[in-house]
Parts: C-alpha cells; sequence; structure tokens
C-alpha cells in the first residue's frame, strides 16, 4: 500500500506573464480549485495580470488526483452536471472546451440501491423515468409529475440568482416573492414529502443536497432544481477523471499568460488600511497586488488569512455560529478484476434515513449504519485502471470534527465496515481482489484543504446561510478582497463554484478603474 504521487498532469508549469510590467493591474488568486481557476480565467480575460498561489504540489484543491500502483482516483468531485458553466470558460478565450476536454453522458445517471435490495435506476428519458416511478409506487406518478415541474421552477429561480452578488440584502428581498412562491421555507424533504406518499421515492427524489453538503431534511426546497438541472443538462464523467478538466482549465490560465505556483502556501493577506494590497507567503515572501480573490475556504479566509484585521461583519463569533456542513470519509481502492455488474454510479442508501442524517448533521455521531457513494469510473473510462481492473471510490457522509471521533484509530475499522456491506451486497468477495488502498477521512480536510472542523463543503445551505447571508463574494471587511468557492455565494457543487466566479464579474472593477485608483 503505497502513498500518493500526484500526477504529473497536474503539476502546472509556472510561466512568465506575457505583458508583464507595472502597467498592468495585478491579481492574486488564492487556491486553484475550480472556482480559483475559474476566477483567474475571468480575471485574466479582463487583462488581469494574474498570479494562482496553490499550497498544495498540484492544482485542483478538493478535486486533486491520486494515482496509485497504476491507479489513477480523483479525490473528490466525480460528477458534471451543468458543462455550460464549463463552456463559457473555454469560449472567454475564444476556444471550445470539447476541443481539450471529452464529457461523456451517464445512463443511467446513476442507479439506487435501498436496504432492502431493491433499486431505482435515473436517467434523463421521460418515458423511462416514469416506468420506474410506476414499478415503485404507481400511485405516485401524478405526484412526480408535479415534483419536476416545481423542480423546473426553482431551477428557472435559482440559477437566475446564482451569478448573482448578494452585497446588499436589498438584491436578495427582490428574489422575496418568488422564493415565497416556490416555497423556499421548506425542506427538500418535506417538499418531496408532500407529493410522494412512498418512501423510497422520497428518498430517491430528495437525497441530492447531500452533494452539495446539505441536509436534505434542513437545506432549501429551492435545491430540488438539482432534480430538473440533472434531467435537462445531463450527468457527465469527464473521460480521463474530473483531473482532466482541472487540466484544461490550468491550460487556458497559462494560456492567457498567467501564472500558477505550487508549493506556495498564504499566510496572510496584507492591508493598508482598509484594502488588500497582497500577500505574504508561509516562508516570508510577500506579492503585492491590486485585487486579491481568496478560493480557500471562507471561514479559514477570515479567521486565518484576516487574523491581523479586526473585522466588523465576519467576526470570529459570528463565523462560529455558522452551522457547517458535514464531513467525508472515503476509501480509495483498486481491484484485479474487474465487476461489471457495478454501474458507473451507485448509491446504497442505509436502513436508516431521516435518522442518519440527524445523527450525522445535528447530534454529530458516528453510526453504526450509512449510506454510501460508490464510484467506478473504469466502467466508462479504461484508462483509470490496468488492463482487466477496476478502480473504486466509495464514499460516506459523516459528522465533522466536532463529532467526538478519533478517526486515526477509526478510520481503518470503519473501513471494514464499509467492506462488509459492499461484500453483502454488490460485491461479493471483492475484498480478495484489492490489489492497491488509500483512505481521506475528515482529518484531511482539516490538514490537507484548511476546511475548519473538516467540513467537506463550508456552510451548509441553509436558507439562512444562503445569499446574503453566506460570506459575500465582495468582502464585507475588507476593499478589494474577493471570495470564491464552495464557502461563498452561491455554494457547494460543480456549477455553484465555478459560478461563484462569475460574480467577480460585477464586483471586480475593471483595469482601467484599478490603475487610476492605484496609490501613487
Amino acid at each position: 500500500m503505497n502513498t500518493h504521487v500526484p500526477p504529473q498532469s497536474l503539476k502546472a508549469r509556472s510561466v512568465p506573464a506575457r505583458h508583464g510590467g507595472e502597467g498592468r493591474a495585478k491579481a492574486i488568486v488564492i487556491g486553484s480549485g475550480f472556482g480559483g481557476l475559474a476566477a483567474a480565467i475571468r480575471l485574466g480575460a479582463r487583462g488581469y495580470d494574474v498570479t494562482v498561489l496553490e499550497r498544495l504540489e498540484q492544482c485542483g484543491g478538493r478535486a486533486s488526483v491520486f494515482r496509485q500502483d497504476g491507479f489513477t482516483f480523483d479525490a473528490g468531485p466525480t460528477i458534471v452536471t451543468a458543462p455550460f458553466v464549463f463552456e463559457e470558460l473555454w469560449a472567454l478565450c475564444g476556444k471550445r472546451m470539447a476541443d481539450h476536454v471529452t464529457l461523456k453522458p451517464m445512463d443511467p445517471f446513476y442507479r439506487i440501491r435501498f436496504h432492502d435490495g431493491e433499486t431505482f435506476a435515473c436517467n434523463g428519458d421521460a418515458d423511462f423515468m416514469e416506468r420506474e416511478v410506476s414499478r415503485i409506487s404507481p400511485a405516485d406518478l401524478k405526484g412526480y409529475g408535479k415534483f419536476l415541474k416545481e423542480s423546473e421552477a426553482n431551477y428557472r429561480v435559482g440559477f437566475d440568482l446564482m451569478d448573482k452578488p448578494f452585497s446588499k440584502l436589498t438584491k436578495m428581498l427582490g428574489y422575496g416573492p418568488a422564493l415565497a412562491m416556490n416555497r423556499a421555507d421548506r425542506s427538500v424533504y418535506g417538499h418531496v414529502k408532500r407529493l410522494i406518499k412512498n418512501e423510497r421515492l422520497r428518498q430517491a427524489f430528495s437525497f441530492h443536497p447531500l452533494f452539495i453538503g446539505g441536509n436534505p431534511m434542513g437545506v432549501t426546497a429551492m435545491y430540488s432544481l438539482i432534480a430538473y438541472l440533472e434531467r435537462s443538462a445531463g450527468v457527465h464523467y469527464a473521460m480521463g477523471g474530473t483531473g482532466a478538466l482541472v487540466q484544461g482549465m490550468v491550460d487556458l490560465v497559462e494560456g492567457q499568460g498567467s501564472t500558477i505556483r505550487l508549493n506556495a502556501p498564504v499566510d496572510h493577506i496584507t492591508l493598508d488600511d482598509n484594502r488588500a494590497t497582497g500577500v505574504v507567503l508561509e516562508d516570508g515572501e510577500a506579492i503585492s497586488a491590486d485585487v486579491v480573490v481568496s478560493n480557500a475556504d471562507s471561514v479559514f479566509t477570515h479567521k486565518h488569512l484576516l487574523r491581523h484585521k479586526t473585522k466588523r461583519v465576519w467576526s470570529d463569533k459570528k463565523l462560529d455560529r455558522l452551522k457547517l456542513s458535514m464531513s467525508l470519509f472515503v476509501w480509495y481502492f483498486g481491484t484485479s478484476k474487474r465487476f461489471d455488474d457495478v454501474d458507473h454510479h451507485t448509491i446504497l442508501m442505509g436502513p436508516r434515513y431521516g435518522e442518519l442524517l440527524h445523527d450525522i448533521f445535528e447530534k454529530k455521531v458516528l453510526a453504526e449504519d450509512f449510506s454510501l457513494y460508490l464510484h467506478r469510473p473504469s466502467a466508462t473510462d479504461p484508462s483509470v485502471a490496468p488492463d482487466g481492473c477496476d478502480a473504486f471510490y466509495v464514499l460516506a457522509p459523516v459528522p465533522h470534527l466536532e463529532a467526538d471521533v478519533d478517526w486515526v484509530t477509526m478510520a481503518e475499522p470503519y473501513r471494514a465496515r464499509i467492506a462488509k456491506l459492499l461484500d453483502e451486497t454488490i460485491m461479493p468477495g471483492f475484498e480478495k481482489d484489492v490489489v492497491t488502498s488509500k483512505l481521506m477521512t475528515p482529518l484531511d480536510f482539516r490538514d490537507r484543504l484548511n476546511a475548519p472542523h473538516g467540513a467537506a463543503f463550508g456552510p451548509e445551505p441553509r436558507i439562512f446561510q444562503s445569499g446574503w447571508f453566506r460570506p459575500h463574494n465582495e468582502a464585507e471587511d475588507v476593499d478589494r478582497l474577493y471570495l470564491v468557492g464552495a464557502g461563498t455565494h452561491p455554494g457547494a457543487g460543480l456549477p455553484g463554484v465555478v459560478t461563484s466566479a462569475k460574480v467577480l464579474d460585477a464586483v471586480v472593477p475593471d483595469v482601467a478603474t484599478v490603475l487610476t485608483q492605484r496609490p501613487a
């Protein structure tokens, strides 16, 4: 069992700016996750001289890649649900995404396996989905139709506000009537429960907020939009893994003449009165800039990177009151044989649903049971595993580090429990074929990704932690500081994280303004 070696393909090269010099407005982007890379691309397209500073040895942040014993594992996101948010970035650079990254549509999107062995497959075909619903519960077909209509209505409102800045409460209040009409005060599960009676279908149409760190029992019903988004835009896999999408964005950044520096952890953001003026790295190097964009966790940014600033809005006390998302336990493993009966995406529901979610999000205890997401990319992409082999990761939502769990000692027993469930359900006898293995626990999210309490998705997307109530894209306490990524508006998930960079177009001043306002 080897430690991981970062793939060369994600080791961004530092290249000099093509039009360097003091006459250009300079931007620093802290972090090279999807939000940071998207921000760098957008700022570069507007004429900024951009430097991306990444503390890790490779680009990608939560979307980094592990290579081990001939297998390639995406560390984080594996599902692309809104290709158009990425295609827009390529278009800004005068290129076509399809010429650089191959997205393959998934069919089915995923297969859900319930604890009693019943399965339910999801795809974008209306007739297929009606047959699946009728097979489980014919009486719910009408309610399912209503759910789809309301999911589309939530999508129309939700995607309209995603790329809008919410620096002022009045901006959010403008959406009040639409949010009220769509009953954003309801939870996703409560919304589904009102329309669908069968409990298995309720689970199938309400679990999606877990993809963005939210409790289906608590997050706003607006997130039912994910069902319509999947149906309208599809669910895709990036051939070569999500890391191929990261590399494509790295190529866009470098193609603009911007600089990416790896192994460059930022210690703090420098200030002149109330204006961000650059950063100091942990080795003491100071780098100046006209604007600073943080793709670091929003709580970490305010509490640590701005620790020398007395903050009026996002004080440490207020940050501590935020309800953070859950964390994740992930087991990456490769097998010496293929398991062709296993789909690309499988969701294994445990014996409890609401009770388990309550344990994870509210009680913060590590339950004996679990629900799992099993990813088998080699079902679609043979490049991620040696010939005749399969690559997997299996993910369990778990409470973040405010829970009393010693992951140093619990990691292996918890992995063994997951392996036992897989063995008893869809992969009998698979452990004898495991040839490589790696674990990620909430400790890795805290220590490797600077996620407070190891929360994998930042603040949970509840209604009073969304929009204006979330840390803003334009920092309230510091001029010329901007935030992107899961912890700011609009939130976690690839569409949200990438769109957070689009918000910058409305709040970051143009280059000419920056240069005229630059201190003498």
